[in-house]
């Protein structure tokens, strides 16, 4: 059970981003702004803390799969999240971010060789059925074309956290593989940046952001994923977009209709069945 408590933390944490994000937004700062000082703080954070336990080296022939996870991994998927939630709103962004569960099934089955059970089929049809209910609900938030764009590409570059983390964590420790990753997440959304004159609470959000739901939040996920399958973590995780949800009603006003409050129940029920689901 600690491996799902561990998953649960992270879940809110990262429900957290897209609320905060727009309150970066409000006081100046634009989502690629959003997405590389994340990086960048991050990666201080996660370095500071490899070099303090003696964990900062990296074999050469892991070496390019760590940069061009840094690269995809944050770069594109910290780019693309912020994006979905400056053209759809941050509960609408969360949602579509779990598209990913679908990927993590299908790469995981290929690639890690983990059993496709009937627990996890079904957990993964309420969960995927509970985001098209979200996606499709009739409330207050709108549908754009460029949000849902930038919200599919969110989840499918999200999906790569769990493989990554799922083969490498037997190798390295959290802070390891993002000492490094960040940096170059960084470097990669450097070019696209003009940067604006923020106020102070632009600021502060982007505190949170990088200590609370990035430092903490993978330092609380990765250590979750060493207890569970990468497919059962990804449902698991799914409570993300409820918060977000929740949240983004509170701080933004951001009203779904009957139906997306159900896709929200079935998420929620969709990880209560992963959660049922016996070990591989």
């Amino acid at each position: 059970m600690i491996g799902y408590l561990y998953m649960l933390t992270a879940a809110f944490l990262w429900g957290l981003i897209g609320p905060v994000s727009r309150l970066a937004f409000t006081y100046g700062l634009t989502p690629l702004e959003v997405a590389f000082w994340r990086a960048v703080f991050g990666g201080l954070l996660f370095g500071s803390h490899a070099f303090l336990i003696g964990r900062i080296r990296v074999a050469w022939r892991d070496l390019p799969s760590v940069l061009s996870f840094g690269l995809i991994g944050v770069a594109l998927f910290y780019a693309s999240f912020q994006l979905a939630v400056q053209a759809g709103g941050g509960a609408m962004a969360a949602v579509l971010l779990y598209t990913a569960p679908a990927w993590v099934a299908l790469l995981s089955w290929l690639f890690l060789k983990e059993p496709m059970n009937l627990h996890k089929l079904l957990a993964l049809f309420l969960t995927l059925v509970g985001v098209a209910g979200v996606s499709l609900q009739g409330g207050d938030v709108q549908i754009r074309p460029a949000g849902v764009f930038w919200g599919l590409l969110s989840g499918l570059t999200y999906a790569l956290y769990y493989l990554f983390g799922k083969i490498y964590l037997q190798r390295y420790e959290t802070p390891t593989l993002f000492a490094y990753a960040m940096p170059v997440g960084a470097l990669s959304l450097l070019p696209l940046i003009s940067f604006h004159r923020a106020e102070l609470p632009a600021w502060g959000a982007i505190a949170f952001l990088t200590v609370c739901s990035t430092y903490l939040a993978y330092s609380i996920y990765y250590a979750g994923l060493r207890r569970l399958e990468a497919t059962r973590a990804a449902v698991v995780a799914t409570l993300e977009p409820v918060v977000a949800m929740v949240v983004s009603y509170w701080m933004w006003g951001e009203r779904f209709g009957p139906l997306g409050y159900l896709g929200a129940a079935l998420v929620i029920l969709g990880v209560f069945t992963m959660m049922q689901a016996p070990s591989a």
